[in-house]
């Protein structure tokens, strides 16, 4: 997993409330998740927003990945501290 991907996604409390973006830009990380989890292809959204790079929907799979990682750890640490 590139990490270094995650430098396209930023947030910012003036834009989509906050939400994770992509480079700055009022496309939020979930909208294109969501568009991938219909079944609709790289080349169809980057037809659909052409100021995206195919690098910008990586980062947006390796910012779910991570955060996922980072969820799953912090459940892992909660139920050993849990049973201690």
């Amino acid at each position: 997993m590139d990490l270094s991907l995650l430098n396209r996604i930023t947030t910012n409390p003036k834009v989509l409330s906050g939400k994770p973006i992509i480079r700055g830009m009022r496309i939020s990380v979930i909208h294109i998740l969501k568009m991938l989890s219909r079944g609709i292809t790289e080349r169809e959204i980057l037809d659909e927003y052409p100021t995206l790079e195919k690098d910008d929907i990586r980062a947006c799979l390796v910012y779910a990945a991570h955060v996922m990682d980072t969820k799953e750890e912090e459940a892992i640490h909660g139920m050993i501290n849990l049973s201690s």
